[in-house]
């Protein structure tokens, strides 16, 4: 004869994730509902109890948190991941604990949470005015708040998400990381250590940015010039920029205005053979990118034909 079947208590696991932050005036809360039961059988949930309460004692006793501490409503969720926020007025300048706890439908739950502190703070200030422009560098994002920890976060489309690509004291932030063509959207947070935890402001909104590249080459320096048997030849230090197309190069009579006289390829140096002995020129230079952005002209220099 068979052992008898006892009947299944039904109960859900613990939450071990509860996760909890502080940002602006709100604490989010978020876990996972627990998927099996103690038995390892397909959880049924039933009532979820959330709660939060001030540390008073040191060291911390559970059962006088659990006294003083006031139930918060959790939206219902049968399943899966559930986030959710608290009002901070009520705890602020206090040191805080929240926890969960998860029953099966009769009632039976398997005890609480992961225990998450949190140091309530005044909430931080939102940053304000962000601008986002396309530079020389790559793009640079700047915005208005008091001093204090500032996180950048970025999304490069056609991703979905942010990332954090920078963590900073300052008021600005150079993404030096871009790529012409791309559209580029930024939100700013501040931040700040709170006793064990963090405080985080709200994102500010977000502003997006596609670079462009109107940005010319450095001007071309080291022009020289030297006089040979029956032509000039000019010679300048290299451009170093990965895009470079070429250099313009542009001659004038004396004290008249510069007239372009050649396109050069990426040798910096030319060989003027067209000039007349005696007469006297003056060279200046500058440098093309792939897209036609031109430089300003180098300093200029004169010599005279022999």
């Amino acid at each position: 004869m068979a052992d008898p079947m006892y009947p299944l208590l039904n109960v859900p696991e613990r939450v071990k994730n509860l996760q909890a932050v502080q940002r602006g005036s709100v604490i989010i809360y978020q876990f996972d509902l627990p998927e099996l039961t103690t038995e390892g059988k397909q959880a049924k949930i039933g009532p979820v109890e959330i709660r939060i309460g001030d540390t008073r004692e040191k060291p911390f006793n559970q059962n006088e948190w659990y006294a003083r501490s006031v139930r918060v409503e959790a939206p219902r969720a049968n399943s899966g991941h559930l986030r959710s926020e608290i009002p901070v007025a009520p705890w602020v300048g206090k040191d805080v604990i929240l926890g969960v706890k998860v029953s099966g439908p009769n009632g039976r739950d398997a005890g609480w949470s992961n225990l998450v502190a949190v140091t309530v703070v005044a909430p931080l200030q939102k940053p304000s005015d962000v601008k986002v422009e396309s530079v020389a560098e790559g793009v640079r994002v700047t915005w208005q708040g008091p001093p204090g920890q500032y996180r950048v976060f970025r999304r490069v489309d056609p991703d979905e998400e942010f990332s954090q690509v920078a963590a900073v004291t300052a008021n600005q932030w150079l993404d030096a990381q871009t790529e012409y063509g791309k559209l580029y959207e930024y939100v700013v947070q501040a931040a700040m250590k709170a006793g064990a935890s963090e405080a985080q402001s709200e994102l500010s909104d977000p502003k997006q940015v596609t670079p462009v590249d109107k940005f010319p080459p450095a001007v071309p320096t080291g022009l020289n010039a030297i006089a040979a048997v029956d032509h000039i030849e000019l010679i300048w230090e290299r451009n170093t920029e990965s895009d470079l197309a070429g250099y313009v190069l542009y001659r004038g009579l004396g004290p008249a205005p510069l007239e372009k006289i050649a396109d050069i390829a990426e040798a910096p140096n030319y060989s003027d053979r067209k000039v007349e002995s005696g007469t006297q020129y003056r060279y200046a230079v500058s440098a093309v990118d792939r897209l036609a952005n031109e430089s300003k002209l180098s300093e200029p220099v004169e010599i005279t034909a022999p």
